[in-house]
């Protein structure tokens, strides 16, 4: 056993693994070649599948990549090697891509796929930690993933070079979707679950209030304003001239209305408190749309308009409500 490693408490211990794993990751950058590249323009021109495959803790590493490429719009699928030499490497085309990952690049299972996989005319792209190794030097592309020691004091746990795995897999995957022109509303469509997803794919018109709008008219007095207000629970009333919107009025536009004046509160009219030319927006818009505008532009609402039709009204924490 290592004598940095003796008669250490756990903290010590919890320091020396980041150390070993942050050092493992930085020196990643150096081992690019360009075969990183070369293997990400072949996956942008494939008109097949990223298959992903890996034993062991490689294998659990391969599948949290594929499920990142398949999440960030490159079509992916973990293949077990060791179901693949019984029935599953019919999983695969020939228009596939397999990127294979083992640390020691001779994995009995990954090996023994290769020249299958290669009579089939199928790219590997191999992830391994040695470069001499078999999967190395049957692979079409080869991305290192080699690291000098393991965080594991007894040096047999895979800890730095699965943490090094799964780094080099999620470079692998940002860089495709940064060449795909990835944009979170495309994320969004693969998370629709999610929060981000709820957002991003909610409009408008699935979340305004439409119904019992608290609505007042120019020359409605202090107390119809607050009844109104009131019994809207929106914290706010809308201000109608005839069949058109003229203005809104806010808990803000009252407390604003009566600092400026030396009027009775009572003897205020609604067209003296509100706020003309109110911020909105079309009822088609996504959510997160307005939670931006409305953001910039510091307000808590905005009219939902079609045509300069009122439809509703849309408050800053009905989106938020969808996180």
């Amino acid at each position: 056993m290592p004598n940095s490693w003796k008669d250490s408490n756990s903290l010590k211990i919890a320091k020396n693994v980041f150390a070993i794993e942050a050092k493992a990751i930085n020196n990643l950058s150096t081992l690019l070649s360009e075969d990183f590249e070369k293997s990400i323009s072949k996956v942008l021109n494939s008109k097949g599948r990223l298959v992903v495959s890996g034993m062991g803790k490689s294998g659990h590493i391969g599948v949290k990549i594929s499920a990142t490429l398949a999440s960030t719009g490159t079509p992916s699928f973990f293949m077990h090697p060791a179901e693949a030499i019984h029935g599953d490497l019919g999983m695969l085309t020939s228009d596939d891509i397999l990127l294979a990952i083992s640390n020691s690049g001779e994995s009995e299972e990954i090996v023994k796929i290769i020249p299958l996989v290669k009579q089939r005319g199928i790219t590997l792209i191999g992830m391994a930690g040695k470069k001499n190794s078999t999967l190395a030097q049957a692979s079409d592309y080869f991305l290192n993933i080699s690291v000098e020691e393991e965080a594991c004091p007894l040096q047999l746990a895979p800890t730095a070079s699965t943490t090094a795995s799964l780094a080099m897999g999620d470079a692998f995957a940002m860089a495709i979707m940064q060449e795909r022109n990835f944009k979170p509303e495309n994320f969004a469509m693969y998370h629709p679950g999610g929060s981000l997803g709820r957002k991003l794919l909610t409009k408008v018109k699935d979340i305004m209030r439409s119904d019992n709008l608290p609505i007042v008219n120019l020359d409605d007095d202090f107390q119809k304003v607050i009844y109104s207000m009131t019994q809207g629970k929106l914290g706010l009333c809308l201000v109608m001239d005839e069949s058109k919107i003229t203005g809104i009025i806010t808990d803000g536009d009252l407390r604003r209305a009566l600092e400026r004046t030396d009027k009775l509160r009572f003897d205020l009219l609604a067209k003296e408190i509100m706020t003309i030319n109110p911020k909105s927006i079309q009822s088609n818009k996504m959510a997160s749309e307005a939670e931006k505008y409305m953001l910039e532009h510091k307000i808590n609402e905005l009219l939902v308009l079609d045509d300069s039709s009122l439809l509703g009204i849309i408050q800053l924490y009905d989106i938020g409500g969808l996180s």
